[in-house]
Protein backbone atom coordinates (compact mmCIF):
# COMPACT_ATOMS: atom_id res chain seq x y z
CA UNK A 1 0.00 0.00 0.00
CA UNK A 2 2.95 2.36 0.71
CA UNK A 3 4.10 1.79 -3.09
CA UNK A 4 0.74 2.34 -4.36
CA UNK A 5 0.28 5.50 -2.73
CA UNK A 6 2.97 7.68 -3.92
CA UNK A 7 2.57 6.92 -7.60
CA UNK A 8 -0.95 7.48 -8.27
CA UNK A 9 -0.22 11.55 -8.90
CA UNK A 10 2.68 10.39 -11.47
CA UNK A 11 4.75 12.49 -10.36
CA UNK A 12 7.95 11.99 -9.36
CA UNK A 13 9.27 13.04 -5.57
CA UNK A 14 12.57 15.42 -7.22
CA UNK A 15 10.94 17.10 -9.79
CA UNK A 16 11.00 20.65 -10.36
CA UNK A 17 9.54 23.25 -12.52
CA UNK A 18 12.10 25.82 -14.61
CA UNK A 19 10.07 28.50 -12.99
CA UNK A 20 12.18 29.22 -9.98
CA UNK A 21 15.49 28.62 -12.20
CA UNK A 22 14.55 31.77 -14.76
CA UNK A 23 14.43 33.56 -11.76
CA UNK A 24 17.42 32.05 -10.54
CA UNK A 25 19.80 33.14 -13.19
CA UNK A 26 19.03 37.06 -13.24
CA UNK A 27 19.45 37.27 -9.80
CA UNK A 28 22.94 35.08 -10.38
CA UNK A 29 23.90 37.52 -13.21
CA UNK A 30 23.50 40.71 -10.84
CA UNK A 31 25.10 39.21 -8.06
CA UNK A 32 28.10 38.58 -10.15
CA UNK A 33 28.44 41.94 -11.71
CA UNK A 34 28.34 43.53 -8.63
CA UNK A 35 30.97 41.60 -7.18
CA UNK A 36 33.03 41.93 -10.53
CA UNK A 37 32.43 45.74 -10.47
CA UNK A 38 33.33 46.17 -6.78
CA UNK A 39 37.34 45.40 -7.46
CA UNK A 40 37.30 47.57 -10.82
CA UNK A 41 36.47 50.19 -8.63
CA UNK A 42 39.02 50.03 -6.05
CA UNK A 43 41.51 49.78 -8.84
CA UNK A 44 40.64 53.41 -9.97
CA UNK A 45 40.46 54.51 -6.23
CA UNK A 46 43.90 53.12 -5.56
CA UNK A 47 45.85 54.58 -8.65
CA UNK A 48 45.00 57.58 -7.89
CA UNK A 49 46.33 56.76 -4.67
CA UNK A 50 49.75 55.32 -6.06
CA UNK A 51 50.20 57.80 -8.61
CA UNK A 52 49.26 60.75 -7.00
CA UNK A 53 52.03 60.05 -4.84
CA UNK A 54 54.78 62.44 -5.39
CA UNK A 55 57.77 60.32 -4.09
CA UNK A 56 56.02 57.08 -4.18
CA UNK A 57 56.51 56.02 -7.93
CA UNK A 58 60.18 56.63 -7.98
CA UNK A 59 60.89 54.66 -4.80
CA UNK A 60 58.71 51.72 -5.85
CA UNK A 61 60.74 52.07 -9.41
CA UNK A 62 64.14 52.58 -6.97
CA UNK A 63 63.69 49.29 -4.72
CA UNK A 64 63.20 47.05 -8.01
CA UNK A 65 66.34 48.68 -9.29
CA UNK A 66 67.82 48.28 -6.29
CA UNK A 67 66.79 44.53 -5.20
CA UNK A 68 67.38 43.30 -8.98
CA UNK A 69 71.30 44.49 -8.63
CA UNK A 70 71.82 42.95 -5.44
CA UNK A 71 69.88 39.63 -6.99
CA UNK A 72 72.46 39.94 -9.85
CA UNK A 73 75.62 40.22 -7.60
CA UNK A 74 74.28 37.99 -5.73
CA UNK A 75 74.27 34.94 -8.38
CA UNK A 76 77.93 36.20 -9.74
CA UNK A 77 78.75 35.41 -6.14
CA UNK A 78 77.50 32.33 -5.68
CA UNK A 79 78.73 31.34 -9.01
CA UNK A 80 81.83 31.96 -8.58
CA UNK A 81 81.98 30.49 -4.77
CA UNK A 82 80.67 27.23 -6.17
CA UNK A 83 83.03 26.94 -8.83
CA UNK A 84 85.71 27.31 -6.65
CA UNK A 85 84.21 25.16 -4.40
CA UNK A 86 83.67 22.32 -7.41
CA UNK A 87 87.05 23.06 -8.30
CA UNK A 88 88.56 21.12 -5.09
CA UNK A 89 85.60 18.83 -4.68
CA UNK A 90 86.46 15.06 -5.04
CA UNK A 91 83.26 13.47 -4.47
CA UNK A 92 81.11 13.21 -7.76
CA UNK A 93 77.51 13.59 -5.44
CA UNK A 94 78.81 16.60 -3.99
CA UNK A 95 79.66 18.37 -7.63
CA UNK A 96 76.09 17.26 -8.50
CA UNK A 97 74.87 18.90 -5.70
CA UNK A 98 77.16 22.04 -6.40
CA UNK A 99 75.73 22.42 -10.50
CA UNK A 100 71.99 21.91 -8.89
CA UNK A 101 72.94 24.64 -6.39
CA UNK A 102 74.44 26.80 -9.53
CA UNK A 103 71.54 26.08 -11.39
CA UNK A 104 69.05 26.95 -9.32
CA UNK A 105 70.50 30.39 -8.93
CA UNK A 106 70.60 31.05 -12.90
CA UNK A 107 66.90 30.43 -12.77
CA UNK A 108 66.11 32.76 -9.56
CA UNK A 109 68.27 35.25 -11.40
CA UNK A 110 66.27 35.06 -14.82
CA UNK A 111 63.36 35.04 -12.88
CA UNK A 112 63.97 38.45 -11.05
CA UNK A 113 64.72 39.95 -14.87
CA UNK A 114 62.04 38.80 -16.55
CA UNK A 115 59.39 39.43 -13.53
CA UNK A 116 59.31 43.29 -13.93
CA UNK A 117 59.44 44.01 -17.39
CA UNK A 118 56.22 41.42 -17.69
CA UNK A 119 54.30 43.11 -15.19
CA UNK A 120 54.95 46.24 -16.79
CA UNK A 121 53.87 44.86 -20.17
CA UNK A 122 51.38 42.63 -19.12
CA UNK A 123 49.77 45.28 -16.24
CA UNK A 124 49.43 48.06 -18.87
CA UNK A 125 47.82 46.01 -20.84
CA UNK A 126 45.42 44.63 -18.36
CA UNK A 127 44.89 48.17 -16.45
CA UNK A 128 46.61 47.71 -13.67
CA UNK A 129 46.83 50.80 -11.91
CA UNK A 130 50.91 49.96 -10.34
CA UNK A 131 51.98 50.00 -13.98
CA UNK A 132 50.46 52.59 -15.38
CA UNK A 133 52.93 54.57 -13.34
CA UNK A 134 55.95 52.48 -12.14
CA UNK A 135 58.30 51.17 -14.47
CA UNK A 136 60.04 48.06 -13.15
CA UNK A 137 62.40 47.47 -15.90
CA UNK A 138 65.92 47.36 -14.06
CA UNK A 139 67.35 49.14 -16.86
Amino acid sequence: MHGSDSNTTGETPHSFTAGPLKLHIPVAIVLLSVIAVEPALAQQTSQSAVCSADNLPGMIEGFFQLSTALGIVGLAVVWQADSLIEMFTLNPDQKKGLKRHKRSAMKSAVVLLILGPLYTVAGSVMGLPLAQCVDLAPW
